[in-house]
């Protein structure tokens, strides 16, 4: 026990020290989240990572299941966590009795302690071909909500799911954003019950690939929120001076014409890799801080994209840490702002984001 309050200490010193050397710091904003995958070797514990976040002063994190160590961890703790449902669960939920059982198990014995705020029934379940787990999505989300009603949960956790970007049809310009037409019999429920509930849309939405397939004809400038031109809606004459608002956009443009304009999006997922193979463009230290670095200080003015400027963007980084068991190519591996000791990985470089 105390070779872990030691060690635990010397972290924070040493991330303390540093985060002032390189001029790395992150005021607290209170739209400004970040992913917390587990898929990687000897990833500190989950009391580290606690103090990890607040050294950091990050007070919103999103993790991949519920594991219990986690959620016992962030207890007290200050940190509002979205938990997530895995996908091979849904159809196990359709069923309401287990759906309880599942709240009864997973949720209820860590609040009020753990502040969990969120549920994620599953990740980008509508891109993944399979059409009968698609078909789950909308009965799970609907008994997870009923069962946190039992409970008088449902007025503190949002029900959910995050979807990828590849969900539109079309998404440029953004009033031209529409989802894929076979996706018109599932899109409505799911709005349907995201209205009613009052829950967002979370969007996992990266810049980064869309620059990856086509660099030729994509600005850097335009992806990395650097000075640039932008862009302009023909239609609508919003001035776009980045991709990722763009994106978000077309997102709300698609919800629109399903006759739900009135839902919040969220982007549950965003980043940049740090590193990548050979045939992956942009994937490099320089790029991924000046991504992240750039989002970080649009998130510290509490900006909401041309289409909804008064209302702040809610945004979830990915990710904490480089994961390095993820399977595919190399840069699956480096969207981590830290290494798995903690460690960061490259300097983000936010001196000076404060007054």
């Amino acid at each position: 026990m105390e070779d872990h309050v030691s060690m635990t200490a010397m972290l924070k010193t040493l991330l303390a020290l540093f985060l002032t050397v390189s001029g790395f710091h992150f005021a607290r904003v209170e739209s400004l989240g970040i992913n917390y995958g587990q898929v990687g070797n000897n990833l500190p514990p989950a009391a580290r990572v606690v103090d990890l976040l607040h050294s950091l002063r990050l007070t919103k994190t999103r993790i991949y299941d519920t594991n219990p160590q986690i959620l016992t961890s962030f207890a007290n703790s200050n940190v509002e966590l979205v938990v997530t449902i895995e996908n091979e669960m849904l159809p196990t939920l359709t069923d309401p009795t287990q759906a309880l059982q599942w709240v009864t198990t997973h949720i209820k014995p860590y609040i009020p302690a753990t502040n969990i705020t969120g549920i994620a029934v599953g990740n980008e379940l509508f891109t993944g071909g399979d059409t009968a787990l698609i078909s789950y999505v909308v009965p799970a989300m609907i008994n997870i909500h009923a069962a946190l009603a039992r409970f008088g949960l449902d007025r503190f956790m949002k029900v959910s799911t995050p979807s990828s970007l590849a969900v539109l049809q079309e998404s440029y310009p953004p009033s031209a954003g529409s989802f894929r037409p076979e996706l018109n019999g599932v899109m409505p429920q799911l709005l349907q019950f995201l209205a009613a509930t009052g829950a967002p849309f979370w969007i996992n939405a990266y810049p980064y690939f869309a620059y990856k397939s086509d660099p030729n004809r994509i600005p850097l400038d335009y992806v990395l929120f650097r000075p640039n031109q932008g862009v302009v809606d023909p239609y609508t004459k919003l001035h776009y001076d980045n991709m990722l608002y763009a994106q978000v956009d077309a997102v709300i443009f698609a919800m629109a014409k399903m006759g739900y304009g009135g839902i919040e999006a969220r982007v549950s997922e965003t980043g940049w890799p740090s590193s990548g193979d050979a045939n992956e463009i942009g994937a490099t230290e320089g790029n991924a801080a000046v991504y992240n670095g750039n989002l970080l200080r649009r998130q510290y003015k509490n900006e909401g994209t041309p289409l909804r400027p008064k209302m702040r963007l809610e945004v979830y980084v990915f990710a904490l840490f480089n994961e390095d068991m993820k399977p595919g190519p190399t840069s699956e591996r480096n969207f981590g702002l830290l290494e798995h000791d903690g460690t960061m990985a490259y300097n983000v470089g936010l001196s000076g984001l404060t007054p």
